[in-house]
């Protein structure tokens, strides 16, 4: 079931990047990374947006916790209220990621799959491609060289890991909101250290090509970011400029 419907959709349409695209599986890598971001983005909008409102909740949810130290209970009660009152869900930035990550799952599986360098997995390959599309067994093996790396194998010099920890670390900075809460300061700080040494990891484990997605990923997550603020700032400063030229 996970092969049928996440997995080889997208090897398939990564070998038909890759077939239309000059054969070039960096290409190819990237506009399936592309494409994958643009399906996800309400969901990572939304996400960003919960977080935004959760963020701005801070100093209220404060209070509740000072004024009901004592009372779990009733200090629960009035959280809801206030969640209720805000029109915001606690779980609502967790929804779009559960959603988000088996597609996620399914992109970094597939281009894993579509790199297969040894005749077994160049067998399981030819298994997930369909047979209504045509010419696309013949692409396999994808050529897989690109400057100094062979997009199958983990990158031997590290260039790669390390891009993937310094855009993954910024756009984990990007992307988290200021807390003031002290707890919830300390916990944003440590995801934002151990995610990207996490993804690191995985990158000098892993095909390079996978190290690829990461970085193009994190390049969008940046960009779309950066493009967001600065529409919700336009109005505001929009704004300060009416008022100041009726003075």
């Amino acid at each position: 079931m996970w092969d049928q419907f996440v997995l080889n959709p997208m090897i398939n349409l990564l070998l038909l990047f890759y077939r239309f695209l000059g054969q070039q599986t960096i290409i190819a890598i990237a506009g399936l990374t592309v494409l994958v971001r643009l399906l996800v983005l309400p969901l990572t909008l939304r996400q960003q947006q919960s977080a935004r409102r959760m963020q701005e909740l801070q100093p209220e949810m404060e209070k509740i916790q000072k004024k009901y130290a004592k009372d779990p209970e009733k200090r629960a009660q009035e959280q809801m209220k206030l969640y209720q009152k805000a029109g915001v869900s606690p779980l609502g930035g967790c929804l779009p990621t559960f959603i988000q990550f088996p597609i996620l799952i399914g992109l970094w599986q597939s281009i894993v799959r579509v790199l297969a360098v040894s005749p077994l997995d160049l067998l399981k390959l030819s298994q997930n491609i369909w047979p209504f599309l045509p010419n696309l067994s013949s692409l396999i093996p994808l050529q897989s060289n690109f400057l100094w790396l062979d997009l199958g194998q983990p990158d031997r010099y590290f260039v790669l890991p390390a891009l993937v920890v310094v855009t993954s670390w910024l756009s984990q900075k990007i992307l988290t909101p200021p807390a003031t809460d002290p707890n919830s300061a300390a916990m944003a700080q440590q995801m934002q250290i151990t995610m990207p040494l996490m993804f690191g990891l995985i990158s000098i484990s892993y095909a390079s090509g996978l190290s690829i997605y990461f970085v193009l990923s994190n390049l969008i997550t940046m960009s779309t970011q950066y493009l967001v603020r600065r529409n919700k700032s336009a109005p505001t400063s929009a704004r300060g400029a009416k008022e100041r030229s009726k003075e």
